[in-house]
């Protein structure tokens, strides 16, 4: 083989690496037919261990590919403490898996990720996750056309049949649902009408919004609703006092009171929905490093909060509701106040996901509103065991 063809793969040392591994996906995929590239800065977040609260229970490795000194492809492999005590198994995860069209390059991240976690005492390898379940999740399956959502990752066509070659076996899927927002989607969500916050039956289940002066102490009541509501859900993991500090830091300059919705009866809390505007909205055509004046126009779009679509990241509902007739519509409640906010925002379309393609409740709630997912995401397993 010629040396230039020649396959590599570098594990990432110091911030230089760091920085082209964090810059690799919007060189590979530029120009491809539905990428818009995330910004640096919110992947910087996401990645690098100064910034992202995962380093505080986990710890993970990159590589990358190098063929003739350039770039073809990255992964990262971590393990996280929580994952282990909350499946009790020895289950490591990969992420940040991004490549050409190429099944040696795909084969060799991945051998390289696996062998780091065996390594580590692994006997499972599964992901892609950037870097737990709280964060970027699955392989795109389908959806490549839809509109770019924040925090949703774009994977070309190519990459699960990779995975697939590499020995990976599908674990599960999860999906995301459009909502149109307007009198027309209202109208499908069949709350009947004598349900209402605050009236007649409900008369002491109320709601409210964000606090934008205690975001923090109202953080901590959504990290603990969520906490308690997803417990049992596939592959979920708590989200930390941490990475609640850090989510409400990077989200403060787009949210709004509105975005919040907490429902409490007799004031306790019992659900929590969290949406966020899609910043994908206002800073697609800038590029993943925008220039100064870049920066300019996107500080002058958030001011103006100049979005036209949202994502529900969070949405959960306390255990206790488990088994009542509250309970078993806290869900739709939660949507329909979600809705009628939206009245008084931008929004025209509102995208929910990651929903786990076995949480049938979820789902056929959902798709009173949207009866076809527009994404679906896969995570793989692999054992580490094997002969």
């Amino acid at each position: 083989m010629n040396e230039a063809d020649q396959l590599v793969i570098t594990p990432v040392s110091g911030l230089r690496q760091l920085s082209q591994f964090i810059r690799l996906p919007r060189r590979l995929y530029a120009g491809l037919p539905g990428y818009v590239p995330p910004l640096d800065m919110e992947q910087k977040d996401l990645l690098h261990p100064r910034k992202s609260a995962f380093f505080g229970h986990g710890r993970a490795q990159y590589f990358l590919a190098m063929r003739g000194g350039r770039p073809v492809g990255r992964i990262s492999a971590q393990i996280d403490d929580l994952a282990i005590e909350r499946l009790g198994e020895n289950i490591g995860f990969f992420g940040a898996l991004d490549a050409i069209d190429d099944a040696a390059v795909v084969a060799a991240l991945l051998d390289a990720a696996c062998a780091w976690l065996r390594a580590q005492g692994m006997v499972t390898a599964r992901g892609p996750f950037t870097l737990n379940s709280n964060g970027e999740t699955g392989v795109m399956i389908e959806g490549h056309d839809a509109p770019p959502m924040i925090a949703m990752p774009w994977h070309p066509r190519w990459l699960p049949p990779l995975i697939e070659a590499a020995g990976f076996a599908q674990a599960m899927d999860f999906l995301a649902y459009q909502m149109e927002i307007g009198p027309q989607a209202e109208e499908k969500h069949l709350v009947p009408s004598s349900l209402r916050l605050g009236e007649g039956r409900l008369g002491s289940v109320t709601t409210r919004t964000m606090r934008k002066d205690r975001m923090a102490e109202d953080g901590e009541i959504l990290r603990g609703l969520y906490n308690d509501a997803w417990r049992n859900n596939w592959g979920s993991l708590p989200l930390t006092p941490a990475e609640m500090t850090a989510m409400v830091a990077q989200m403060k300059p787009i949210l709004k009171p509105e975005h919040y919705v907490l429902i409490e009866q007799n004031g306790d809390p019992v659900a929590v929905a969290l949406v966020v505007p899609n910043l994908y909205d206002i800073a697609s055509d800038l590029g993943g490093a925008p220039s100064p004046l870049g920066w300019v126009k996107l500080a002058a779009r958030l001011l103006r909060h100049k979005f036209h679509s949202a994502r529900v990241i969070l949405l959960g509902v306390s255990s206790k509701m488990e088994g009542t007739a509250l309970g078993a519509i806290l869900p739709a409640l939660a949507i329909t106040e979600l809705m009628r906010r939206g009245q008084s925002l931008p929004y025209r379309m509102v995208e929910m996901g990651w929903i786990v393609e076995t949480n049938m409740p979820m789902r056929r709630l959902i798709e009173r509103l949207a009866p076809d997912p527009c994404k679906r995401y896969r995570v793989y397993d692999r054992s580490l065991t094997a002969n």
